[in-house]
């Protein structure tokens, strides 16, 4: 059986991570693995006995922050397979090193001791950055919209990405909403020079077929799922901002069309986790 990994540290956001795990993995039929990332000199039994009291205070405490996930996770979807544990290490390189395994990795937007003036909490950046499964980024519940949003934008790094969108869509028997925003004609790489003038409606045309023939393969292997096209001229940032408010979920991948090759997360799906109304679905593509 295969298994989603969520990270938990007692905070709020982590509990709403929870809560969307544990209804992802019920859906999926595979089992939840609930870990809570400690510092490594807490495994040590023979520590200092000066410490001794703080460890099994620190120990404790994990212990206490694991039970109430695992309270919250079977709460949510009864009967469902749970495991939980602490394991060694910072949050962020923890959960990459569990995500190896995963079908999917879980964490919460901003976690304990992140500040509240933060959208984004660092280990969140860090796992949907680096880990080499599909990372949802968790910062409020879900809306239960009954729409899954995903943006195209026509380059192999999304292919993955829209695949596992359509997955979603089949899973939940939500409608698919397939968005591919421009703002002037596409471009191939960062070096490539953008025409001073150009026709809007020509270059609409041509964004629609590109959308078209990104979808196109997976509409038939998904035959039940309702698809909406969506091409706007605006920024990407904006379009998938507004998509995400009428949806479940919005999924985007690592990288985009004409992203540098060196930078594992582009600028729009970074953007997203800051600014989604949703749970936020980064998915790396199959070549990373």
């Amino acid at each position: 059986m295969r298994r989603i990994v969520v990270g938990v540290d007692g905070s709020e956001h982590s509990l709403l991570a929870v809560d969307w795990a544990a209804g992802e993995a019920s859906r999926r039929g595979e089992s939840l693995r609930i870990v809570h990332a400690i510092a490594p000199w807490l495994f040590d039994p023979q520590v200092d006995a000066k410490v001794g009291a703080v460890r099994e205070w620190l120990m404790d405490g994990g212990r206490e922050v694991l039970d109430s996930a695992t309270d919250r996770a079977i709460a949510r979807a009864p009967g469902l397979p749970v495991s939980a544990e602490m394991v060694s290490g910072g949050p962020a390189r923890a959960l990459v090193n569990e995500a190896k395994d995963a079908a999917m990795l879980v964490v919460g937007g901003h976690g304990a001791g992140e500040l509240t003036g933060l959208l984004l909490g660092s280990v969140a950046l860090q796992v949907t950055s680096h880990a080499p499964c599909p990372v949802v980024v968790v910062g409020r519940p879900e809306p239960a919209a009954g729409e899954i949003a995903v943006g195209v934008d026509g380059s192999p790094n999304c292919a993955a990405a829209i695949e596992f969108a359509f997955g979603e869509a089949g899973l939940r028997g939500s409608r698919l909403r397939a968005v591919l925003a421009w703002s002037h004609p596409a471009s191939l790489g960062p070096a490539d020079m953008q025409p001073l003038v150009y026709d809007a409606e020509i270059v609409a045309a041509e964004e629609e077929r590109v959308l078209a023939e990104s979808l196109a393969g997976l509409r038939s292997k998904f035959p039940g799922v309702e698809v909406v096209n969506e091409v706007v001229k605006a920024r990407p940032i904006r379009a998938l901002a507004h998509a995400s408010a009428g949806a479940d979920l919005l999924v985007v991948g690592t990288r985009g069309r004409g992203g540098f090759t060196g930078l594992v997360l582009g600028s729009v799906s970074h953007a997203m986790l800051h600014h989604a109304h949703c749970p936020v679905a980064v998915v790396p593509s199959k070549s990373r």
